[in-house]
């Protein structure tokens, strides 16, 4: 009997599959851990060797040779009864690499306990329960795919699916033509009488509105820049894809364990070019996209910005003033932008500030934020003591009681130690720690952000200007 020798990957070392294509607009944060696809011996000490054809694998636990011959023997035995569609999951996996690039028909009749959850601008959301569970890879031994069984879902209808099946279509393109590690997965297809669905990574904190909201506990910066820094990298892969994400606000950055960037449903090429009409959620576009010029990689940062400005601050933008073109207007000519909260550690409120500079060309790159939050957070864990004795003592009964919760991930939370060594960052946030425990800032217990969840948020996403 043939036997896999596949390894346990070194994430360490190295990524979680090949890479195709060096063509890739933006080096990626870890360059060190590409694996090539012609490089035979990487991939051979990477991902080890398939039992089938005895070739390295291709990424974690799959052969792409032997898993296309596996599919392609069934494409005659399903139909979604459209051609495009077919192909397209045809498509992925003759040429899927490892199983998140790998789409599926799943029949409707397969998903539990379907419920509405909301509506945007342009379709609905469904969450449901997957018993069967989308492919992991292929299991030598017992003849059969090896999946992840008994997972929540999300469904994603559009509206008027007949008028837009290009858009479907090229939405789910975009989930095959960006690396996924911080971006909603796409598991496959279903459909539902004459509409179609994507089958989409379910997370269950919801989106970065509902993680503040529901946060039981005080959630420090350490944690915060750590989703940030996922944050930076999963817009990182969008633009390394040639792409740019158009829509990027509260309502489409997911929770779960880590954060996600989802939905690509405007997500498409940099074009260069101008667009006759606008469409967003105001308080996080970019002030060229408001003036009608064109939409670059540029403008996904302004928006990267005033998200983690409010990720960071818990204060939602222009909350307390209309969402019109007084606004818009404000943002363009007289340079309008939240508030700076006075507990943002300055190193974190001056790269806030780059990101909405008006000037597209002074702000950072998705790269350049991925170094600088993964710099962030080294030092930060190098700095930081699980408990810190010698502060313990000096702080005040109320501090104390603060120091016995626990953070978001269900840890200790962590206190500063400080000496003569430690960076910039560490004595800011130490300060900022202190002054936000003191004074309670919570998400929680701020007035605005409690009226402003009184609303769907889906009531103000993807808003034609």
């Amino acid at each position: 009997m043939a036997n896999n020798l596949w390894k346990e990957i070194d994430f360490e070392k190295y990524q979680y599959h090949v890479t195709i294509s060096s063509n890739n607009s933006e080096k990626t944060i870890e360059e060190n851990k590409i694996v090539r696809i012609e490089d035979l011996e990487k991939r051979r000490n990477a991902y080890g060797i398939c039992g089938e054809c005895k070739n390295p694998g291709t990424g974690n636990k799959w052969c792409q040779k032997c898993n296309a011959e596996r599919f392609e023997k069934n494409f005659n035995k399903w139909t979604s009864g459209n051609k495009e569609i077919d192909e397209l999951i045809k498509y992925s996996q003759l040429k899927a690499v490892y199983h998140q690039k790998c789409l599926e028909l799943i029949p409707f009749e397969d998903f539990k306990e379907v419920t509405y959850k909301a509506e945007g601008g342009f379709g609905k959301i469904y969450e449901a329960k997957w018993p069967k569970g989308h492919i992991c890879y292929w299991d030598i031994e017992n003849n059969e795919w090896n999946r992840r069984s008994n997972i929540k879902v999300a469904l994603k209808s559009l509206n008027n699916f007949s008028e837009r099946i290009t858009e479907f279509i090229n939405e789910v393109k975009s989930h095959l033509e960006i690396y996924l590690t911080d971006v909603i997965q796409c598991y496959g297809i279903t459909q539902k009488e004459e509409n179609y669905m994507m089958v989409l990574q379910f997370c269950e904190n919801g989106n970065m509105r509902d993680y503040l909201n529901k946060s039981e506990n005080y959630i420090d910066y350490e944690s915060k820049i750590e989703h940030l820094y996922m944050m930076a990298r999963g817009l990182s892969d969008i633009h390394n894809a040639g792409k740019v994400h158009r829509d990027i606000h509260p309502g489409n950055i997911l929770f779960w364990s880590a954060s996600y960037i989802s939905d690509l449903g405007m997500c498409q090429r940099e074009k260069g070019e101008k667009d006759n009409e606008i469409f967003g959620v105001l308080p996080y576009m970019a002030p060229e996209v408001l003036r009608r010029r064109e939409y670059t990689k540029a403008a996904d940062i302004y928006s990267f910005g005033i998200v983690m400005h409010e990720f960071i601050s818990e204060d939602i933008p222009y909350c307390e003033i209309p969402h019109d073109k007084t606004l818009a207007l404000s943002i363009c000519k007289d340079g309008r932008r939240p508030e700076i909260s006075g507990d943002i550690p300055k190193l974190l409120a001056d790269l806030i500030i780059k990101c909405w500079d008006d000037k597209a060309e002074n702000r950072p790159t998705a790269i350049e934020l991925c170094q600088k939050f993964k710099k962030l957070d080294e030092e930060i864990k190098t700095h930081c003591d699980s408990e810190d004795e010698d502060n313990e003592n000096s702080e005040d009964d109320s501090d104390k009681e603060d120091n016995k919760g626990k953070n978001n991930n269900g840890n200790k939370k962590k206190n500063f130690k400080l000496s003569k060594k430690d960076s910039g960052i560490c004595f800011q946030i130490k300060e900022c720690e202190k002054f936000r425990k003191k004074e309670k800032i919570k998400s929680k217990n701020n007035e605005a952000y409690k009226a402003y969840f009184s609303k769907s948020l889906s009531e103000c996403l993807s808003c034609k200007i």
